[in-house]
């Protein structure tokens, strides 16, 4: 069983407009989750899932439009054991656009590592829906 996630985006929008939709609060919440969320090392947030589940997290890493690093704590969906995890966000440019890769390492249960493999890709799905419609308005 991997112990990862890995999943690639690419998005014909500048890396900081990107970037917006993963550090600010009011747009996080539009594709996320509510939380309080602040790019700043160190800052402990809290993701409020919409299926109720809580998810502990601190920001680790932030390296302004290209890198974005926070653990995620929450419990196991096999045993409700402790979940430590860790979420990284990297934004690479190219000509077209930006390239968002995300790496969510540290699942041991098969379970866990299914759950949050598809709730990733219908998150960032919403990002993506979203992203192409600004670029339309």
């Amino acid at each position: 069983m991997p112990s990862e996630i890995r999943q690639t985006w690419r998005f014909s929008r500048s890396q900081e407009e990107v970037w917006e939709y993963l550090t600010k609060p009011e747009l996080l919440e539009l594709w996320l989750a509510k939380m309080d969320f602040r790019p700043v090392v160190g800052h402990r947030f809290s993701v409020h899932g919409k299926d109720g589940c809580l998810i502990d997290c601190e920001v680790l890493e932030v390296r302004p439009f290209s890198r974005l690093a926070y653990s995620w704590r929450t419990a196991s969906v096999l045993d409700r054991r402790p979940l430590d995890s860790l979420v990284v966000w990297t934004l690479v440019p190219d000509a077209d656009g930006t390239e968002l890769r995300l790496v969510h390492d540290g699942f041991i249960a098969a379970e866990d590592h299914m759950g949050h493999n598809a709730g990733w890709a219908l998150c960032v799905g919403r990002m993506v829906e979203m992203l192409k419609r600004q670029a339309y308005s």
